[in-house]
C-alpha cells in the first residue's frame, strides 16, 4: 500500500487503470481497464515502487487507496459538478475540439475553466503527498496540463514528466483558448513535455516563445529560474508482440472464420473500429463505401463494410447529434443498397474486448481508418499487429499521428471523398505481392517501436534532463 511519501515513481492520470465492477453475487469490485498503457507502465512501476493516481470513474465517492494485481493505486474524487465542468466541459467540450483543428466548435466558459483548475490542484496535491524525495512523477494528457507547474510549486525536488496523447495546434487555433498563457506556463511546470509527433513540440516551443516570452532554441526553452525545458516528439504504439499472440491463438482464429460465416463469407471484408467520436471521420468513410456500392465498384453479394463505434462520452450533446446522424446515414444506406440477409454495411453501436478485436482485424482484408485529425490512432497499429501472415490492406488518413510510421499505407485526405473510394478500390485490387511488400514494411515499423520501447524512451529521456542552465534571460512578458 502507497504511504505519504513512499512512491519513486508516480503516474498521475485523468482514470485509475481500472473500472468499478459489480460481480454476480452483488459485491463491488474493480477490473482492469483494457489498454497499452497500464501493461507497459506496469512492469517498470513495479521495479520502482510506483503509484498510479487517478479518478475512480464514480462521482461523489471517497476511495481509500488500494492495491490491485499489485499495483498501488491512489484514487484522487470528483464530484458529479466537476466531471460535467472539469471533464465534460473543458477537458471535451473545450479542449478536445480545439486540439483537434475545430472540427466541432469549442466552447469557452469560465466556469469549466475554474473547475479545470480546481481538479488540477486536488491531483498534483495527491501527487506532492505520496512521492518520495527526489521521485519521477508522469503526468498524463490533456485534462492535465496546469498540474506540472502546480506540483513543481509544491515540491521542487521531483523529475517531473508529461505527455499529451492528443494532437497539439498551431498558434492560430490555439491562441483562440482565453487561458492560452496558463495552459503553458502549467506545461512548462514538467522538465520534459512529450507529443506524439514532431510538429507538436514545434507548435508548443512557439507558442512559449510567442505567447510567455521565454528563450528557445530547436527543442528546449530557458526559463528565468535556470530550469530548462525540452519539447520532444515520442510516438506512442502498442503491445505488438502480445497482439500477435493473440492473434495467432487458435480460438481468435476459429471467431474470425466464424465472423466472416456470419458476414456470408463474402470475398472483401471492410473494417472500420472507432471511438463514436466526430473526430474519427466516421460519416464520410461510409458515405465513400456507399457510393463504391452504388457505382457498381462493390457489390454486398461479395463486400461488406464492419462499422464498429465504441460508444463514448454520451452526455455531451455533440455526440448524441453525431451518433444520430451516423444511425440515419447506416439505415439509410442499408435501404438503399442492402437486400434481405446483405446489408451494406454491417454496424454495432458498441465495446468489445481485445479478443473480439483481434478476431476482427483477422477477419478483415482491409481496415479504413480516416480520421480527420487523430493523435496517433493505436487501431491502425494494432490492425497491423494482427497481420502476421503479411496480408491485408490498411487505408489510413494523412491526419493520423501514425501515418508517420505507417507510410505503407494508403494514405487518404479524409475530406476528399473522391480521393478515398480511389484508395479504397486500389487497396482492394492491389496484387498480393504489392499487400504482403506493404504490410511487410509496417510491421517491422511497429514491432521495432511498441509501447514498452515508449515508455522507456521517455523515462529514460527524463532521468537524463540537466537540472539548471546559465544564460542570462530577459523576463518574460504578459500576454
Amino acid at each position: 500500500m502507497t504511504t505519504s511519501g513512499s512512491a519513486d515513481l508516480v503516474i498521475l492520470a485523468n482514470r485509475l487503470p481500472v473500472d468499478r465492477v459489480r460481480s454476480a453475487d452483488g459485491t463491488l469490485g474493480w477490473r482492469r481497464s483494457p489498454g497499452g498503457l497500464v501493461s507497459a507502465l506496469e512492469p517498470i512501476m513495479r521495479n520502482n515502487d510506483g503509484a498510479w493516481i487517478g479518478w475512480p470513474g464514480v462521482p461523489d465517492e471517497d476511495v481509500e487507496p488500494f492495491v490491485d494485481e499489485g499495483l498501488s493505486l491512489v484514487p484522487v474524487p470528483m464530484s458529479a459538478q466537476e466531471v460535467e465542468e472539469f471533464y465534460e466541459g473543458f477537458s471535451n467540450g473545450t479542449l478536445w475540439p480545439l486540439y483537434h483543428d475545430v472540427v466541432a466548435k469549442p466552447e469557452f466558459h469560465r466556469e469549466w475553466w475554474d473547475s479545470y483548475v480546481a481538479v488540477n490542484e486536488r491531483f498534483a496535491e495527491k501527487a506532492a503527498e505520496i512521492a518520495a524525495e527526489g521521485a519521477t512523477v508522469w503526468v498524463q494528457d490533456y485534462q492535465m496540463q496546469l498540474v506540472p507547474r502546480m506540483l513543481r510549486e509544491r515540491r521542487p525536488d521531483l523529475r517531473i514528466g508529461f505527455y499529451l496523447h492528443i494532437p497539439f495546434p498551431p498558434t492560430e487555433l490555439f491562441q483562440q483558448l482565453p487561458w492560452r498563457r496558463q495552459i503553458l506556463e502549467g506545461l512548462l511546470g514538467a522538465d520534459i513535455v512529450g507529443f506524439q509527433l514532431n510538429g507538436a513540440a514545434q507548435n508548443f516551443v512557439r507558442l512559449v516563445r510567442q505567447r510567455v516570452g521565454h528563450k528557445t532554441h530547436r527543442d528546449t526553452v530557458y526559463l528565468p529560474d535556470g530550469r530548462t525545458v525540452q519539447a520532444r516528439a515520442f510516438p506512442i504504439s502498442i503491445d505488438t508482440r502480445g497482439f500477435e499472440e493473440l492473434a495467432r491463438s487458435e480460438s481468435v482464429t476459429q471467431r474470425a472464420a466464424q465472423i466472416r460465416e456470419a458476414l456470408g463469407n463474402p470475398k472483401t471484408v471492410l473494417l472500420g473500429i472507432d471511438r463514436l467520436d466526430y473526430t474519427k471521420g466516421i460519416y464520410p468513410r461510409l458515405r465513400a463505401y456507399s457510393e463504391l456500392v452504388a457505382e457498381g465498384r462493390f457489390s454486398v453479394d461479395d463486400a461488406v463494410f464492419v462499422q464498429v463505434a465504441t460508444p463514448s462520452r454520451e452526455r455531451v450533446e455533440q455526440y448524441r447529434v453525431l451518433r444520430d446522424d451516423i444511425d440515419r446515414l447506416v439505415g439509410r444506406i442499408n435501404g438503399d443498397l442492402g437486400r434481405i440477409g446483405q446489408p451494406a454495411i454491417s454496424y454495432m453501436h458498441s465495446s468489445f474486448p481485445r479478443h473480439e478485436m483481434a478476431a476482427l482485424y483477422r477477419a478483415a482484408d482491409i481496415m479504413v481508418v480516416t480520421p480527420y485529425r487523430d493523435g496517433m490512432n493505436l487501431v491502425a497499429k494494432e490492425y497491423v499487429a494482427c497481420r502476421y501472415d503479411n496480408d491485408g490492406a490498411l487505408v489510413l488518413s494523412e491526419f493520423a499521428g501514425a501515418a508517420e510510421e505507417l507510410r505503407q499505407a494508403w494514405r487518404v485526405n479524409p475530406y476528399d471523398i473522391n480521393g478515398m473510394k480511389a484508395a479504397i478500390l486500389e487497396a482492394a485490387h492491389a496484387d498480393d505481392r504489392e499487400v504482403t511488400r506493404r504490410m511487410k514494411a509496417m510491421r517491422k515499423t511497429i514491432m521495432e517501436h511498441d509501447v514498452a520501447g515508449w515508455a522507456a524512451a521517455f523515462l529514460g529521456a527524463l532521468s537524463e534532463v540537466q537540472g539548471t542552465h546559465s544564460k542570462t534571460l530577459r523576463p518574460s512578458r504578459r500576454s
